[in-house]
Parts: structure tokens; sequence; C-alpha cells
């Protein structure tokens, strides 16, 4: 979606019917008033409404008959089932998918955009690493080997917070990476590389400050060494002879409290560097932001998308970094991608990664329209192609400039499509092991998603959620909608508060109630 797009947008009065149509030639349109619309509605400028619309819900503007597509930003969502009548509801039930696009014969770096201006001058205040990354937080992470030692180090991370963290102000907290993995999995299979990594470069994320504690059992597949094979951690290695490891099964631990006493000793030496750390002001260049959509409706695509892209480009412009991701939800878009890349090496690596993933897929006997959830459905998503449409806007308008494999580390600036999984969970962490520092998540259902390691700026797609969820909700981008704001007024607003969020000035409403979601690593590979 473009600006323009937003000049079709009636601003609402109490009774008057709002529809958002996103393309010109589109021959449906979503309801944008709160409850939806009755039967009997006359539409400005279209038909009357032969039966009640939900809101997000499409209605058809023209008479669609049977077989022909069903057009939603200018592409075929599905075709009609059978004839659907102008002013009709177009529900899922009334659409046939259409196949997935091949990926043989695809557009290859043609239709790069002219570059963009640079943005500079903008700064925020954040942390130094060795390695030349920066921090958003300041927080201590003790990574896992295995998820058999997760209560221990949930205690212990209690422990820590309760009896050292008052000691050391600077430090803003204290994280187990906890995670499902380590043991009873085919540690040697193809794939089994994918989560092992992930944990590596998540204990390297810019916001741990290169320190680095090991808790293991002893007796997991997944060891120490192998995990953090010599070298992983030259910042670490340069401070100490070896990981800093405590392992469970040590003779030397009698007891329960001597594990967790162990890990608490160890705790302190990386707590005090640390809480040595002070912010100081960096170039924007140095954000790494991950942007995600999850319980996404029909207004995902329409507002809080539209402005996070438009806030892509402008961190694109000031040299910062920016990853979208999910794949199932941009496979549909895999053309448009292409053409977007940078060099045609960039889109061979967009290709290879979405055969890998359609691969993956097929041998679970699935395919992409196993996305699309029923809140998905009710928020007026009739398919993954309509919802892919509406979640690659995410990634604004900038050049590809890199891929990702999913637990690969990122390599460079600009826009970087990091390859993962639609799950919310598993996405984020994927960023995570990227080097993301910052964390942009839009909503149109609602969720109450957060990240420990890093802050989660949350947009809401639609006014009413942003109401009724109003100490949830970070920013509101149905303003777009109701006609109170442009998606550029959005894009802005959000690129600031980024900077004053990144700098610790502002705290997210997922920061401040604490809201963390557990780690889930991505393992293709079998379970033993």
């Amino acid at each position: 979606m473009n600006t323009t797009a937003t000049s079709r947008v009636t601003a609402p009065a109490l009774q008057t019917p709002v529809t958002i149509r996103m393309h010109d030639g589109d021959n449906v349109a979503i309801v944008a008033n709160d409850g939806g619309l009755p039967a009997g509605t006359a539409l400005p400028g279209g038909p009357v409404l032969l039966e009640k619309v939900p809101q997000g819900h499409k209605v058809a503007l023209e008479d669609i008959a049977a077989g022909a597509p069903v057009l939603r930003y200018g592409v075929p969502i599905g075709h009609a089932l059978e004839h659907i009548a102008a002013g009709r509801w177009v529900h899922e039930r009334l659409l046939r998918m259409p196949d997935a696009r091949g990926l043989d014969g695809l557009p290859r770096a043609t239709g790069r955009p002219a570059p963009m201006p640079p943005l500079e001058g903008y700064t925020f205040e954040g942390y130094r690493n060795a390695d030349g990354s920066v921090g958003t937080r300041n927080i201590l992470a003790i990574t896992t080997t295995v998820q058999c030692v997760a209560g221990v180090v949930d205690f212990a991370v209690q422990r820590i917070k309760a009896e050292l963290l008052p000691r050391y102000p600077h430090v803003d907290d204290v994280v187990g990476l906890e995670h499902s993995y380590g043991c009873g999995v085919a540690i040697d299979a193809p794939g089994a590389e994918i989560p092992i990594r992930t944990l590596r470069h998540i204990s390297q994320n810019p916001n741990f400050g290169g320190e680095v504690l090991v808790v293991s059992l002893g007796c997991e597949k997944l060891q120490p060494d192998r995990l953090m094979p010599p070298g992983s951690f030259p910042i670490a290695d340069a401070r100490q002879p070896g990981l800093d490891l405590v392992c469970l099964q040590d003779d030397a631990h009698v007891g329960f409290m001597a594990m967790v006493d162990t890990i608490l000793a160890r705790a302190q030496p990386h707590l005090a560097r640390l809480n040595a750390r002070r912010r100081e002001t960096v170039p924007a260049s140095h954000l790494v932001v991950g942007v995600q959509c999850g319980g996404s409706d029909a207004f995902s695509g329409v507002t809080a998308n539209p402005a996070v892209g438009y806030c892509s480009d402008l961190l694109v412009r000031a040299g910062a970094s920016v990853m979208f991701s999910e794949t199932t939800e941009v496979r549909d878009g895999i053309a448009q991608l292409t053409a977007r890349a940078a060099t045609p090496e960039v889109a061979d690596a967009m290709v290879r990664e979405m055969a890998w993933y359609d691969a993956y897929l097929a041998r679970g006997q699935v395919d992409r329209s196993a996305n699309t959830t029923p809140g998905n459905k009710k928020g007026g998503l009739s398919n993954i192609v309509e919802k892919a449409m509406g979640s690659i806007v995410k990634s604004g308008s900038a050049p590809i400039t890199g891929v990702l494999a999913p637990g690969e580390k990122l390599r460079g600036s600009g826009l970087t499509y990091a390859a993962t999984p639609a799950s919310d969970f598993i996405c984020g962490t994927l960023q995570l092991a990227a080097g993301m520092n910052l964390h942009v998540f839009t909503t149109g259902r609602g969720t109450p998603y957060g990240l420990a390691a890093v802050p989660v700026i949350k947009v809401a797609t639609r006014s009413d959620l942003a109401r009724r969820w109003h100490d949830l909700m970070d920013v509101n981008a149905g303003r777009i909608a109701d006609g109170t704001a442009t998606i550029e007024s959005l894009g802005w607003e959000l690129f600031h508060l980024m900077l004053d969020v990144a700098s610790g000035r502002r705290r997210t409403w997922a920061e401040q109630w604490k809201l963390h979601n557990a780690l889930v690593l991505f393992n293709p590979a079998p379970v033993t």
C-alpha cells in the first residue's frame, strides 16, 4: 500500500459507512466501521449491502462471476466459487485460493527502487560493545544447554534479581535463555544445526554486552563445547581462559542450593562488568530492528504494516538494519521480493530459502495455506494470499540487500530478509539470534507478546483494539483508517519512538508489565 491509498479512506462520522479499497482495480473493499455494517447500508458511490458485513471483512463492489478473480491489493486473492453479487459479503468460503507462484523464471533484481536520500543526524543512547555492535539494554543472560536445567536457572535468576541486582543499578535485568532443546533429539541429523547456531547467536545478542555464562546438566547431547566451540566468543575468551560454565552434575554440587549458589557466585563478575557500562550517544545506524506481525487482521495491511514499512525506509535511510521475516507470509509475494533484490545473487538466496521451506512443509504433508488462523479469518483475512499481501508491506520499499537462513547472524546494514517460520515465538527467537536489538510487532486481533532480551514496540491496527488494550499497545495505527493520521505521520512517530525506546527514555508496555514469551528454537530435525 502507498500513501495514495489513504485518500480513498473517508473519515468516519457516527453512522457514515466507511470502506477501504486498496487499489483502483480492486473489486472488493473492506468495511472499516466498528461493529461492521448492516444489510441495506448504501455505500457511498457503491452498492447497497445485501447482508451484514463485519468490520474488516470484504464487500463485493461489483458483480463477480463464478471463476473470476477476486482482487485486493491489485492481485487475485482467490477465484469466486459461485456468482457473487455486488454488495455481498466476500469471505473464505466463497473463494478458491490461487496456487503458489512457482520459483522458476522470477524477476531477479529488475525492479530495484532508486536510492533513497540519506537520513542524517539521528542518534540514540546505547551501550557500545567491543565487537562494534550496540545494545539498547544492559542485560546479563544465562545460557542453558538443555531444558533439564530450566527450573534451577529460573530459581537462580529470581535470587539474582532479589539479592544481587540492587548492588548493580546499571544492569537492567537478568534473563535465563531457557528453551526446549538440548537432548532427546537427533543432534547430527540434517537441520539440527539450526537450533544449535540459533542459541549460540542469541547468546551474542548486543543487549548482553559480550558476557557469557553457561549452565549445563552434564549428560545432554548438546554439550557446552558443541554449543560454544573455542573462538565463538572472542570478547569473552579474552577475559577468562575457557568457557564460564556451571555443570549441575559436577561432584562439587551437593544438593540443590549448592547448584544455585554456584550460579550466583559465577554471575557476580559478569554483573560487575555490565554495571560499569554507560549509555553513550551513537548514530541511529546502530539500530537492528526486527519487524513482525501476529494476530493479524484485514487492517494489518492497511494501517500498521504500511506505517512500519514507511518507518523501515526511514531506518534504512539512516543506515540502520531492518529484518523482515515470516516465510509463509511473504511466499505469495516472492516475485515482488526478487525484483527488489539488490543483486541477482540476493534474489537467488531468497528463492533458495523459499524452496527449502516449501520442501519442509511438503514433508509434513501441508502447504502454506495451513498458516492462516481462525482469528485471522475472523478479522477478515480469507486466506494466506490476502494475508501475505498485507504482511509484505512491513518491509517498505528499499532494496533487499541480504538474506539469512534460520539461525544465522546478520552481516551488514540495510534491509534483510531473515528466513523464519511465521510462528510469533519462533520468528522472534530467530530475529534475536540474528542480532536484533529492538523489535516492532503489529497486531489486529491483539496479543500480549513480549521478549525478555529486547524491547518490543506493539502497534495496533485498529483504534478499537488500541482503546480496549490501552495498556498493552504502544502505538495506535488505527488512526490511519479513522482519517486522523497518515501512513507518513505514523511512520515518523514510530521512528522517533524507536529512538526513545532504544535510549531507555521510554519503556514499552511489555517491558513495564514484564511480559516475556519463552524462546522457541526452530528444530526441523527429528526428535528421538
